[in-house]
């Protein structure tokens, strides 16, 4: 059983867009995933501007990957560094800690986590 950084079984993080690394709407992690998707985050307008301008577009749509690109309000499993590198920035979206990946905490700090918990 998966676990979040609260060390209780990891939850959904969004079904629609459906995401994580194997996309099964929650933000597992294994091996293959070098970029550790594990945070869960719910996007906001700056945040994407930031991470396009970082060069990581997540907001046009791709439709040969079947993506649909993201709008502000929608939870994504982001990679940890992204996350930390957005959240040193002051662009950090809100984490939904029950859906963040325990595996996200060699990354990023819980404390940080925490601090930008979605309310």
């Amino acid at each position: 059983m998966a676990r979040n950084v609260l060390g209780t079984e990891l939850q959904a993080c969004s079904i629609k867009p459906l995401t994580g690394f194997t996309r099964n709407g929650c933000c597992d992690t294994g091996a293959e995933d070098t970029g550790s998707h594990t945070v869960c985050a719910e996007v906001t307008e700056e945040f994407l501007v930031y991470s396009k301008a970082q060069g990581n577009d997540l907001s046009t749509p791709r439709p040969e990957y079947n993506f649909d690109g993201l709008k502000p309000g929608d939870r994504w499993c982001l990679c940890a560094a992204r996350w930390n590198e957005a959240a040193e920035a002051g662009y950090a979206p809100p984490v939904v800690l029950e859906a963040t990946h325990e595996q996200a905490l060699k990354i990023v700090s819980l404390a940080d986590l925490k601090y930008h918990a979605l309310r």
